[in-house]
């Protein structure tokens, strides 16, 4: 019998052992695609609190004094700091992924590119309305 000569068969190893021994870094578009995700979720979670809130400051003038007046109207603007961050994050990362839907930016350094602009802008916004909403500006 002859004995066949083939390529030695490539190794797959087990991820989950790896991780302890070997660092894996994220790409930073997977790190803007699962803050994308993080933020959709966010967002829909968050839509009871919004709604209540909401429903209570149209109630009446009291009411809405009365939402405002918890250490001074800081838990509440913290919440709705994180709420805006959501949104900026899922606005601008869903513009990015709708232009990658078009097959524009394709290429892995326009890609690398797109998301650290998507990351800087929506913190940017994120910072500006900040300052808008503790009365700076």
């Amino acid at each position: 019998m002859s004995e066949s000569t083939s390529k030695p068969r490539r190794e797959f190893r087990n991820v989950d052992f790896q991780l302890i021994t070997q660092k894996y870094r994220l790409p930073f578009a997977g790190k803007v695609s699962i803050l994308h995700r993080v933020s959709g979720a966010l967002l829909f979670l968050s839509l009871p609190l919004l709604i209540t809130v909401f429903k209570e400051s149209v109630t009446s003038p009291a009411s809405f004094a009365d939402l405002g007046s918890g250490f001074g109207g800081f838990l509440l603007k913290l919440i709705l700091l994180v709420g805006l961050w959501g949104f900026m994050h899922h606005l601008c990362a869903g513009i990015r992924y709708l232009t990658l839907d078009l097959h524009i930016g394709m290429d892995k350094q326009t890609a690398q590119k797109s998301a650290k602009i998507v990351l800087c802008v929506s913190l940017a916004l994120t910072f500006i309305f900040a300052i808008k909403l503790f009365g700076a500006l």
